[in-house]
């Protein structure tokens, strides 16, 4: 059997799935920036081939509009949503049309806002998890942008923003005011005003205001991400969260001029753990042999070996250990099964030469680089199963 069609065995038996490179979340700025009049592309293979914005926008069948707006709504997965929609009466009536997309893979909000922002998959991006080896060899994360270098370095592809802006079209993001230059920001969205607001109605209100003459916003709302990550996503303040979001959204449907085309759409979904199925590498110290580090998350660990250290046993060694708890892959199966898409040569270091990716609610943690709130969260994301990859898609004009 191909090693491709071995790996993707392997995924399915987990309940686990390759990632969608197609229609994917790749597609939604693309085509919202195509729908608006620029031109702009994002690479897809190491060779030079592109998707273009006109392609992506014949994908997802949107309009042309002078106005557009890319709502992305962190953590609310479409299977969670769908669940619990009745915390939902602006996005409701839509749900049994909406069109599920892919996240990326890892499915993190780093990685995913890498694809969304670039139009390019984490291979070429270098966006690989929340954590991930930087180019001098430390631990970086890629949210709170320590211990990496300059964004612009670590991820070299062109933003579809900076394209948009470019090309003479108006681009603003709105968001948190903390995120105003940060270094994840600089890295995928760079190309834009940003507007930073706290509240979660005066940041529709910012959004309206910028769509005052045309062009392209992009609207982040984090907060069912953070609660669902404390409380879980079948949690009441889960639920409560997702309607204060909601509710923004539908503020903005009301204060946006007529005629703007609004997308909602999501980066990842969300599983709850089970205890029972926390894997602490530390308790097994077979598992820390000849492991230098271990990077990601706990939904997807990217493990670092030794030099010298043969990848296939270290990934044999995890896999017995973790049974059917996770799928564990070497590097070199991972990319051949296209699971990051097209691996540029300065993002490989930053790849573990072992990938875990865990199935059910089972998770691996490692207390010598998590902390302990970051080891108590009750919801996690970042393996293939569709609970965590499949995100909602809606396309609304007003």
């Amino acid at each position: 059997m191909p090693a491709t069609s071995g790996v993707q065995t392997r995924l399915a038996r987990a309940g686990l799935r390759p990632p969608d490179h197609e229609l994917s979340l790749g597609a939604v700025l693309l085509a919202a920036a195509d729908a608006a009049g620029a031109v702009v592309a994002a690479r897809t293979s190491l060779d030079g081939a592109q998707r273009t914005g006109a392609a992506a926008r014949a994908l997802l069948r949107l309009p042309r509009a002078e106005r557009v707006v890319v709502v992305l709504v962190d953590g609310l997965g479409l299977a969670q949503l769908r669940e619990r929609r009745g915390h939902a009466p602006t996005l409701r009536p839509f749900l049994d049309g909406a069109r599920a997309l892919c996240s990326a893979f890892p499915s993190t909000t780093a990685s995913s806002l890498g694809l969304l922002g670039t139009g390019c998959a984490p291979g070429l991006t270098g966006m690989v998890g929340y954590t991930a080896r930087s180019a001098d060899g430390r631990l970086g994360n890629l949210v709170s942008w320590t211990g990496l270098g300059d964004p612009s370095d670590v991820q070299r592809e062109p933003t579809v923003l900076e394209q948009a802006s470019a090309g003479g079209l108006p681009v603003t993001s709105v968001g948190l005011r903390r995120f105003d230059g940060s270094g994840l920001t600089r890295a995928v969205l760079r190309g834009a005003r940003h507007v930073g607001v706290d509240d979660l109605g005066a940041r529709a209100d910012a959004a309206a205001r910028a769509l005052r003459a045309p062009g392209l916003v992009y609207l982040y709302f984090g907060e069912v991400d953070k609660v669902g990550h404390h409380a879980g996503w079948t949690s009441d303040a889960w639920g409560d969260a997702v309607t204060d979001v909601d509710r923004a959204i539908g503020r903005l449907l009301r204060v946006v001029p007529r005629g703007t085309l609004v997308l909602v759409t999501a980066d990842h979904g969300m599983v709850d753990v089970d205890l029972a199925h926390r894997h602490d590498v530390t308790s097994a110290p077979h598992l820390i042999e000849d492991v230098t580090m271990i990077a990601g998350e706990p939904r997807m660990s990217h493990v670092h070996v030794r030099d010298g250290a043969e990848p296939g046993a270290v990934a044999e060694r995890w896999q017995d250990a973790l049974g059917d708890d996770a799928v564990v892959l070497t590097r070199d199966d991972a990319v051949g099964a296209g699971l990051l898409g097209p691996l540029a040569a300065h993002v490989a270091p930053t790849v573990g030469d072992v990938l875990v990716l865990t199935s059910g609610q089972a998770t691996v943690v490692d207390p010598r680089t998590q902390s302990a709130a970051s080891i108590g969260l009750r919801g996690v994301h970042g393996s293939l199963t569709h609970a965590e990859t499949d995100v909602p898609f809606v396309a609304l004009t007003t």
